[in-house]
């Protein structure tokens, strides 16, 4: 069954050719087969295969967008009959919640069936998932590496063939690094475009819920199903990927690895980010798209309002207690109890003018591309044994190109263009069907490479 797309899978199960129940319990064995991916952190079986049964009873005139298709959401996310436990030790005993989320309430809509949770760093704050209270997740590239995160249980899960598709939340890149490491077309949203989200247009609204898949098409049938879970034809973006991977309209395209990090970090990539995005860059060349060089300057402070808009937030978090933290988000909020509202103000205000000014800098062409990543994916353990500053500017070293697409509310898309590495596509406001058209054009272009994605990581 690994070897049907997300878009081939959902269509078999709406014509009735392979059950719910089947596909259901396919995928809890091939989740219990990986225990040492650490991909889950719950898994609640009995909940998967009533829900599976209870589909498969709809006559094929009630069936929508998803149905029959397992998957999971972060452990950040509430879904009805199962715990909410963040990834922390302040949350181990969670009991299971009487209702969903609502980008979970969307899904089940749609017909897909929850098979449990997947593995997060506590309350997402980090670009690796590891945790105090679960195995942490792991690469299914290779084991001793991490998949990133925050999304990475989601990542690995579908990576290594245990979920058809997952949704992932991006807060700082947290879906689009994970797709990176392993392989996935992974697409942050734009600021509002799903109705689950937050719709407030303000640089401390930076979390948005995305699509994590093997394919292109695969995640624009998960941005259709958010959209419009009920039904069951070809929506836009699936529409669009369609489109294009026959071919785009000429595009107006910019280069750059200007992040705006530097110069209060030293950001250093590797040769093969680099030789990923001059090779993606020569294809879209090819494909007679204007590819240009931009030359970007970014106005400084980023690194520090940022960090000071990133973790002050954890002050809302609702929190019984703080005993039983990590070392990082013990940081976080030290740090952070110790600044004035007027000094978290005026961060606020400083990312609001940066991103303004940024915008525009961006909207010079259709798209632009960057990396995704500096370096491949550390060890496992590699963050955490630094101190939590030293772990936070890592972090930024690793990913300086994602978190300030969140700060900007625009879209963008993680696209696999090598063996290891991906690149960014950023798109205008509201352009989330084109950057998955190009997504798709890329798989075309670079057929070898989407091939591959197409398998999970045991299958390669």
């Amino acid at each position: 069954m690994n070897h049907l797309s997300a878009v081939e899978l959902r269509d078999q199960l709406s014509a009735s050719a392979v059950s719910a129940t089947e596909v259901t319990k396919y995928y809890l064995e091939q989740i219990r087969s990986r225990p040492e991916l650490g991909a889950l952190s719950h898994v609640n079986e009995d909940l998967a295969r009533e829900r599976a049964a209870a589909l498969d009873e709809l006559p094929v005139d009630h069936r929508a967008a998803l149905h029959g298709i397992p998957t999971a959401f972060k452990d950040l996310v509430r879904v009805a009959g199962m715990p909410t436990r963040f990834g922390s030790r302040v949350f181990a005993d969670a009991v299971s919640e009487p209702s969903n989320d609502p980008s979970a309430e969307l899904l089940t809509e749609a017909g897909t069936v929850q098979v449990g949770k997947t593995t997060v760093p506590e309350f997402g704050l980090s670009t690796y998932s590891e945790n105090l209270i679960d195995p942490p997740a792991r690469n299914p590239r290779d084991m001793e590496t991490t998949p990133t995160g925050s999304s990475g249980g989601a990542a690995a899960a579908v990576a290594a063939g245990l979920l058809p598709l997952a949704p992932g939340t991006d807060g700082g890149g947290s879906i689009r690094i994970p797709a990176a490491a392993t392989g996935l077309v992974g697409l942050k949203p734009g600021r509002g475009t799903l109705s689950c989200d937050d719709q407030r247009e303000t640089v401390t609204n930076l979390s948005v819920t995305g699509p994590l898949a093997r394919t292109a098409a695969d995640a624009a049938l998960l941005m259709d199903a958010f959209m419009d879970p009920t039904s069951v034809a070809p929506g836009r973006y699936l529409h669009a990927v369609q489109q294009g991977a026959e071919g785009l309209a000429p595009m107006t395209i910019g280069v750059t690895t200007a992040s705006p990090f530097h110069p209060d970090l030293q950001i250093s990539l590797a040769r093969g980010a680099v030789e990923a995005l001059t090779q993606a860059a020569s294809m879209l060349t090819q494909d007679e798209h204007l590819v240009t060089e931009l030359d970007l300057i970014y106005f400084p402070g980023y690194h520090e309002n940022f960090q000071i808009v990133w973790t002050s937030g954890l002050h809302r978090a609702p929190m019984p207690t703080t005993e039983g933290l990590d070392d990082l988000a013990e940081y976080f909020l030290t740090s952070t109890a110790n600044l004035s509202a007027d000094q978290i103000a005026e961060a606020e205000g400083n990312l609001t003018q940066w991103a303004q000014d940024t915008r525009a800098e961006l909207g010079q062409t259709d798209i632009v591309l960057t990396p995704v990543l500096a370096f491949q994916p550390p060890k496992i353990g590699a963050f955490r044994e630094l101190d939590p500053q030293a772990n936070y500017d890592y972090q930024c070293r690793f990913t300086p190109y994602t978190s300030m697409i969140n700060v900007m509310g625009l879209p963008a898309i993680s696209i696999p263009v090598t063996d290891q590495w991906s690149v960014q596509a950023i798109g205008r406001p509201g352009t989330e069907a084109q950057l998955l058209a190009l997504a798709a054009r890329m798989e075309v272009l670079n057929p070898s490479n989407a091939t591959k994605n197409k398998q999970p990581d045991e299958e390669r």
